[in-house]
């Protein structure tokens, strides 16, 4: 019974970390990129995103480091398809969202060409260094590509964006700030995915459970609880990219950076069972694939579709 109650509150505790954590370290992040006057649309989509991801590239990576791979891959696969199903379905049912052309012409193209990339590595049921190598290099050109491509944006995103993040704080003592922010959100989500990933094996453990079971609900859930606040927040404030922009920017995070370093890392690389390969990555496309087709009809996701 002691022994129940001690992971059930390593768990809780681990949880609420990784939220404070993410929470801290996208708050820093933000006003960072802000007072270096790089572009909104650029940190909705990167800053923001990559930021409320953090949470699962420390439990990957963690779980690489302890040899539970599994964790990491279940993790990277049921956060990709909670972000689209729960988190964005979530966000339009608070109100519908309006989809920026950018977004279906170049980012959702590329998170189903990641997911589909991912598939391909892992078909194989491993995926070694060099091809964890290959997706963190891809993350690296894409960030290059949101970098140049916001410096030829229209003006209407700028400003739409400007509102947002308009007023960062200037002066040494601010980025010192921003700085203070971001260290302390690494070192709390460094803490939360340890006692998250310790928690959730030595559950997996005891009710003899699959350990990616464990990584594809409890963890991949637990992950994503940034995402959720940031995008329904985001949703509720009536902010037309950032709910949407953070979902499919996370998506892209969770298999180039996640799942690429978790590769590089991992001392064998990341072995990938047989039951992912068939059944959890092909839902994970169908549902990134699910995206185009919706945000297409109209550049709106209405509370219907998001009710689907």
């Amino acid at each position: 019974m002691n022994d129940t109650l001690l992971v059930t509150g390593q768990l809780i505790v681990g949880l609420f970390l990784l939220v404070g954590g993410g929470e801290l370290l996208v708050h820093g992040a933000s006003a960072m990129a802000a007072t270096f006057r790089i572009s909104p649309l650029v940190i909705g989509l990167t800053v923001v995103a990559f930021g409320t991801s953090a949470p699962e590239l420390g439990v990957s990576l963690q779980a690489a480091l302890t040899n539970n791979a599994d964790v990491a891959v279940g993790n990277v696969i049921g956060s990709n398809i909670i972000n689209i199903l729960l988190i964005l379905g979530m966000s339009a049912l608070v109100t519908p969202l309006v989809v920026s052309s950018q977004l279906i012409r170049i980012d959702v193209p590329l998170m189903i060409a990641a997911s589909l990339a991912m598939w391909a590595v892992a078909a194989d049921g491993q995926i070694s260094r060099w091809e964890g190598v290959l997706l963190f290099v891809a993350l690296l050109i894409y960030i290059v590509f949101c970098i140049r491509k916001s410096r030829s944006e229209e003006q209407d995103v700028v400003d739409e964006f400007a509102q947002e993040y308009s007023k960062s704080a200037k002066g040494r003592g601010a980025i010192l700030k921003q700085i203070a922010l971001i260290v302390a959100g690494l070192i709390l989500l460094g803490w939360g995915s340890k006692w998250l990933v310790d928690g959730a094996v030595t559950v997996a453990t005891q009710l003899g459970v699959d350990e990616l079971l464990i990584g594809l609900t409890i963890v991949s859930i637990g992950t994503s609880l940034p995402e959720v606040v940031t995008s329904v927040v985001a949703s509720y404030r009536g902010e037309r990219d950032i709910a949407v922009g953070n979902v499919v920017g996370s998506n892209l995070f969770n298999i180039l950076c996640v799942l690429g370093l978790t590769g590089v890392v991992s001392p064998t690389g990341i072995n990938v069972t047989e039951e992912a390969i068939i059944f959890d990555i092909p839902i994970m496309v169908a549902v990134a694939v699910l995206c185009f087709p919706i945000f297409l009809s109209g550049n709106v996701i209405r509370r219907h579709e998001a009710a689907l």
